[in-house]
């Protein structure tokens, strides 16, 4: 069992910044990735978009839509993924969710079942 806690997202203006934090506990070591995902207004959970992806070294990436705004920092030794947020628009307004999985030649693989409880950001004047 994996168990991931967020922390983090409220109300924030646009062109404010927001810091989203995640922790992992439990049979982790199977995995070396860590990401954030979304879900928009509208989307349904499964069709929730990828934010940002880290390995357990210097890989990350990035959605196009974030790139230059967002940046993921992982700390291996704590087992959490930090998502630091500038500029927000009003679309980044979504429900955030942490997640554990594979990260492999550059793409993201989430693990099946595990997801944090999901955070509410709102970007509203």
């Amino acid at each position: 069992q994996v168990q991931l806690v967020e922390s983090g997202g409220g109300l924030v203006p646009p062109g404010g910044s927001q810091t989203l934090s995640c922790v992992a506990s439990g049979d982790i070591d199977r995995y070396n990735g860590m990401a954030w995902f979304r879900q928009l207004p509208g989307m349904g959970f499964q069709e929730r978009e990828l934010v940002a992806a880290a390995d357990e070294g210097h890989m990350t990436k990035y959605g196009a839509s974030v790139k230059g705004r967002f940046t993921l920092t992982r700390d291996v030794a704590r087992n959490t993924v930090s998502l630091q947020m500038n500029d927000l628009k009003p679309e980044d307004t979504a429900v955030y969710y942490c997640s554990i999985g594979d990260y492999f030649q550059d793409e993201y693989f989430p693990a099946a079942g595990y997801w944090g409880q999901g955070t509410q950001v709102t970007v509203a004047s």
